[in-house]
């Protein structure tokens, strides 16, 4: 039997959503910078303690000023991947708006949040109370990819 679980990727423009993920479905990664438009769906299987999980994953486009995630895109979601910069402090300022929507639209699911782009920058001392744990995340070199998506998944199935 599989599973299938629903994880939506949530996090400001340019944070490495789609790199990511592109990372831990086709353990690839480029340089070349394309705005995600609307949501973007993509699936991998996993086995994870004799137990084969389909993650859905649905790369939604970046919250910014100028366009927000439309939180209908959450219904059905078995889990949230928050992703924030590491590079640039502010987006977890956005993390956390966009944490207390999604708690608002979907109540409390399984979530983690990913500070990406490790390889440039060490670990920021920016606030993140109310999410735990920052895990990090390079798509580029790969670091912590495949573990921060196992986890998620863990997370799904205890939950």
């Amino acid at each position: 039997m599989v599973i299938k679980k629903k994880i939506c990727m949530l996090g400001a423009y340019a944070v490495g959503k789609t790199s990511l993920v592109r990372r831990f479905v086709e353990d690839r990664f480029s340089e070349r910078y394309v705005t995600t438009i609307g949501v973007k769906i993509t699936k991998r299987e996993l086995v994870l303690d004799g137990t084969h999980i389909t993650l859905m994953l649905w790369d939604l486009h970046g919250d910014d000023a100028f366009q927000t995630v439309q939180m209908a895109y959450l219904r059905g979601s078995s889990g949230l991947l928050f992703v924030a910069d590491g590079t640039r402090p502010e987006t977890l300022d956005q993390v956390a708006v966009l944490k207390t929507r999604a708690v608002e639209s979907l109540g409390a699911v399984p979530s983690l949040l990913l500070r990406n782009k490790s390889d440039i920058t060490p670990a920021t001392d920016a606030d993140m109370s109310g999410f735990g744990e920052a895990l990090p995340t390079s798509a580029k070199s790969g670091e912590g990819v495949e573990s921060a998506f196992a986890e998620l998944a863990r997370r799904m199935q205890a939950g």
